[in-house]
Order: structure tokens, then sequence, then C-alpha cells
């Protein structure tokens, strides 16, 4: 759904108390083309294989059940080959370089939003590397007041267990929280768990939803 209305029906604020956001596609980025090439050319490897591999086994990972380099160890036996110590270090850093890259106008939305004194929150699928590298590099992730990395929660999208975590967390009424992501399928997840879910497209729209100038 693209708008703050309650999908179903039921007796709840107008405005939604909480803003829980995405953190990639909605205030970071999505992987750079150059970062996915220069991870394929590493693995050395069939493209669509790789791709495979790496997205098949990405959730234990995002969830926090292994660690990078057990990662890629699962990564290469899939692909039927071994990366050594030295090539799992360099794909780390590699997959971490591609995800860097942040939306600035996002990042204006959400230091605005705080600034407000609107209560904000943030759910990520990501892994402990590249959590650390976020945390160590963008002050602005101190105005959410729940930062839930799915690392460190146990929890990755769109299982209900990573929504249940944030209204606990958040000690939150569902529809009291209004979750902002760019995919639908964590969209319907969030809202059969009562969340209220705005599809993100552009931070245009995401202001009118919100009722702010454009």
């Amino acid at each position: 759904m693209n708008d703050i209305s309650d999908s179903t029906g039921a007796d709840a604020p107008t405005e939604p108390a909480i803003l829980l956001f995405d953190m990639f596609g909605v205030i970071a980025r999505h992987q750079s083309q150059d970062g996915k090439d220069r991870l394929a050319a590493l693995a050395a490897a069939p493209e669509t294989a790789f791709w495979d591999a790496y997205w098949g086994l990405r959730q234990p990972y995002d969830r926090g059940d292994v660690a990078g380099a057990a990662y890629w160890r699962r990564v290469a036996e899939t692909l039927g080959t071994h990366f050594d110590e030295e090539r799992i270090a360099r794909l780390v850093e590699a997959d971490i370089a591609s995800w860097s890259a942040v939306d600035e106008t996002m990042v204006a939305l959400i230091e605005e939003l705080a600034a407000a004194g609107r209560p904000i929150a943030l759910l990520s699928n990501i892994p402990e590397e590249l959590t650390a590298h976020y945390e160590e590099r963008h002050s602005w992730l101190k105005h959410f007041q729940v930062r839930a990395f799915s690392c460190r929660i146990g929890h990755a999208k769109p299982e209900p267990g990573a929504y249940l975590w944030c209204l606990d967390a958040l000690d939150a009424a569902p529809g009291g929280v209004l979750f902002v992501d760019d995919r639908e399928e964590n969209i319907r997840a969030a809202e059969a768990v009562g969340l209220r879910g705005h599809l993100f497209t552009s931070p245009a729209d995401l202001r009118k939803a919100l009722g702010l100038s454009v």
C-alpha cells in the first residue's frame, strides 16, 4: 500500500506515531553495478551460478547465524570451488563496498523527522560486517530510537519475528507503526502482523504520504 491508511479497516490513529524504515533501497542504495561486477570477478565463477548462491545462502548470514567467512565458504562449496582466507577477506571487503552508497535526500529526510521530534526506527536485513561499517561511518543512525539489525536480533525480513521484535522494542501497538520498505513481500509480511505499510518508490512520494512539503 502506498499511503498511511489502515488497510484492515480497524480503528487506528490517522497518522501512525512511529515510522519504521528499511535501510537498503530506501535510505541506503542497493548494490552498485560496479560493486556487483567486482564481486563476481573475485569469485571467478559463472555469473548466474554465483548470484544464485549469493542470494540463496544470504538469509542465515543476514540473520547472524553465520559470520562472513563461513558464509563465503558456503558460497564456494555451492559453486563447487574453494576460497582461501585471502580471497574470503577480499570478498567480504568487496561485498561491504558494494552496499556502501546512501541516498543523501533520504538521509536529509531522516534528519528532518528527527529534528521535528518524530519517533523513527530502523529494521534492516544486514550482516554484522556491513553493520559495523555503517555504524563507523554514518552518524545519522543515532536518530533511530530502535536499530533492528537482522544480524543482532536473530530475525530477517520477511520473517514475522523481525516485525514482532521491533514492536516489542518500541513498546508499540502494530497499528501505531508505519513500515517503509521498497519490497512488496516485506510490506505484506509487516501488514500480516498488523503494521501499516508504505511501499517506497521515491523520497518525494514518501514525503507526500507523510504530509510533508515536497
